[in-house]
């Protein structure tokens, strides 16, 4: 089975009012859908949510000098990384299909890179 990065997208105006009850319910949705997950055959190898944007440093590498750290996301977007999830499935379809459940704004999908000594990226 191959293993896929499901990178979760949203605003993170939710952060700003949610309530105890909100938080428990976007819990529950999360216990489902990896319930749906295990259900269809796959697995959930790993997740964690992530902590707001503003909370981040980002590292940018520069040739012939130092490494820049700035507070912050590199990129200036209206939505946010706000969580992962590692999910072993099938193939490609199966992820798709599977993302379509996960309770997230936007799912960016993509595979895992096989590192080993005899593979590298896939065209």
């Amino acid at each position: 089975m191959a293993q896929y990065m499901f990178l979760l997208f949203d605003t993170e105006e939710w952060y700003d009012n949610v309530t105890p009850a909100d938080w428990q319910e976007a819990m529950k949705l999360h216990g489902a859908f990896s319930e749906a997950v295990e259900k269809a055959g796959a697995r959930i190898l790993g997740g964690e949510a992530l902590e707001r944007s503003s909370t981040a440093s980002t590292v940018k590498q520069r040739e012939g000098s130092e490494p820049l750290v700035t507070d912050g996301p590199f990129l200036e977007t209206k939505e946010a990384l706000g969580g992962f999830y590692i999910i072993e499935a099938r193939d490609l379809d199966q992820a798709l299909e599977l993302a379509k459940l996960c309770p997230a704004g936007n799912v960016e999908v993509r595979p895992v890179m096989d590192t080993s000594a005899d593979s590298g990226p896939q065209a």
